[in-house]
């Protein structure tokens, strides 16, 4: 794994224990209304969440397909784990990393992400490989958080964003939006439930 992935792995397993108590306030206010919202679109019968973590979404999953789910992160899986097997959940839980993928080309339906591009060190790279593994016609799904639009507001999330990796190993200054259309997707939606800052993206190949 690239050093930087390596470092942000650390700060994830570290912070594995108390990832969801520390997030449960945005979950409840917005979060969990559009991880619902993204996962009501998910289409066909082969279906890769990428970026598990905990299992925060294992709620939405839909009936009758199959779900593989990956991460990066040995803890954040082990947590995913345990709630799979209390829950009974169907689902492969994988560890791997979003940027090198070991599935075979044209092998999925959805590809799903939650929160996930704001972690990745190479963030098109990771997205060229899920376009790489979508089945042709095949959709892209994200929910992540971007830079602001507003001057004022991405000067201030540019300069403290350095801090916010070394604690959290998130960048909160990413362009999520502009890096799906660098790469070779067909058609890119932006749902028009997403904010400024939050952005529901469907891309198709």
């Amino acid at each position: 794994m690239h050093s930087d992935g390596e470092n942000i792995r650390r700060r994830f397993d570290r912070l594995a224990p108390w990832f969801d108590v520390l997030a449960a306030g945005m979950e409840g206010l917005f979060f969990r209304r559009l991880r619902k919202i993204l996962w009501s679109q998910v289409q066909g019968t082969d279906i890769v969440e990428i970026g598990v973590g905990t299992g925060k979404n294992f709620e939405f999953y839909p009936q009758n397909v199959r779900i593989t789910a990956i991460d990066f992160s040995p803890n954040m899986l082990a947590l995913a784990k345990k709630k799979r097997d209390r829950t009974q959940l169907a689902v492969e839980l994988t560890l791997m990393d979003a940027q090198s993928i070991c599935y075979a080309d044209n092998s999925f339906d959805t590809v799903i992400a939650c929160f996930v591009f704001c972690s990745v060190p190479r963030p098109r790279k990771a997205l060229k490989e899920l376009h790489r593994i979508l089945k042709p016609g095949g959709q892209l799904l994200l929910l992540e958080h971007v830079l602001s639009s507003n001057k004022v507001l991405a000067s201030l999330m540019n300069r403290i964003n350095p801090a916010i990796v070394k604690l959290f190993g998130v960048n909160i200054n990413r362009q999520t939006v502009k890096n799906v259309q660098a790469c070779p997707f067909q058609k890119i939606y932006i749902d028009p439930v997403s904010t400024d800052m939050i952005k529901l993206i469907r891309a198709v190949k």
